[in-house]
């Protein structure tokens, strides 16, 4: 009975384990997406901005 009551104390552990690793593994990919989406998010506003720089350059010249 000791041996059996081992195991599943054992194998609670590792499930834990296995859950947690799984866990911090999903929050990260989270927290990298996240982080490269507000990168993309910047460079497209920085390009919307060009162009509106662009547009008003060109009507000035008309």
């Amino acid at each position: 009975m000791d041996e059996l009551t081992k195991s599943v104390i054992e194998r609670g552990d590792l499930a834990h384990m296995a859950l947690f690793l799984w866990a911090s593994g999903a929050s990260t990919l989270l927290v990298w997406s996240l982080r490269e989406l507000t990168k993309v998010n910047q460079h497209f506003n920085d390009f919307v901005r060009e162009i509106a720089t662009l547009n008003q350059l060109f009507k000035k010249g008309d």
